[in-house]
């Protein structure tokens, strides 16, 4: 399908199954964030999964490609992000398996049945809402900082939306991890599984990876550390096997 682009938009490759993604130049992209996430989560057969702020629609997308669900859904705020999400899912042809809803996170245990998904995920604002550089690009500033929502409308969301026994997968900042363990446990969301992310081997972890589930027991697995670079300018092997590179091609 040939891609109907607006003004200052532009259309990346994914580097798998021929997908691609409509961005803004000048917006609010994905990150390696959401790819890490991608490749973290585990959605069983005929899984239903819900994306929390889902942006651009990236990992409805890299989930559909990557995991045996049967049907996932995107919930984004801001119309424009909403309206070119969708467009991406139509061109790639998923407009059968992924659909785009535009809505507001703190108001999801409206939109949506109850106990009805199998899996949520979310790649949330990091920044509390007085904390860093606030962009003046307000797309920015709402996918970076907790202006429209705050951790705890996801975890309140999950906790409703999920099925028993469903998990809840997330990428977040290692400084806040003690706060979004207590959140996630309070709404009987147990951390079952946790990955930390490096920048390097000798620096500390900048983000996390996790994995709660709805009822869980109280065990967690720490998995081993993610290495994002072996030197500067060079990904280790496991980054460049999750996007599909080859170490010449980047």
């Amino acid at each position: 399908m040939r891609a109907k682009l607006g003004d200052g938009e532009r259309l990346d490759d994914l580097g798998i199954k021929g997908y691609q993604i409509i961005q803004k130049k000048d917006g609010f992209c994905f990150g390696m964030d959401a790819v890490l996430l991608s490749s973290f989560v585990k959605v069983k057969k005929n899984g239903n999964v819900l994306d929390l702020g889902t942006g651009t629609g990236i990992l409805p997308i890299l989930m559909e490609a990557k995991t045996p669900g049967r049907h996932f859904t995107g919930l984004e705020i801001q119309s424009e992000m909403a309206e070119m999400a969708a467009r991406s899912a139509a061109l790639n042809g998923l407009e059968e398996k992924i659909e785009i809803v535009e809505g507001d996170i703190t108001k999801a245990s409206a939109i949506f049945s109850h106990d009805s998904f199998d899996v949520i995920t979310s790649n949330p604002p990091y920044m509390v809402h007085d904390h860093g550089f606030r962009n003046s690009n307000d797309a920015k500033a709402i996918a970076r900082h907790e202006i429209l929502c705050r951790f705890r409308d996801i975890s309140g969301a999950a906790r409703v939306l999920l099925k028993h026994s469903g998990s809840l997968f997330l990428v977040h900042r290692s400084y806040r991890l003690s706060e979004i363990l207590t959140c996630l446990s309070n709404d009987g969301l147990e951390p079952k599984r946790i990955r930390f992310v490096y920048p390097y081997r000798e620096k500390e972890s900048n983000i996390f990876l996790l994995e709660a589930v709805k009822g869980g027991k109280s065990r967690m697995k720490v998995e081993p550390p993610l290495i994002i670079y072996e030197k500067p300018g060079q990904y280790t092997e496991e980054i460049y096997k999750i996007y599909g590179w080859k170490p010449e091609e980047v």
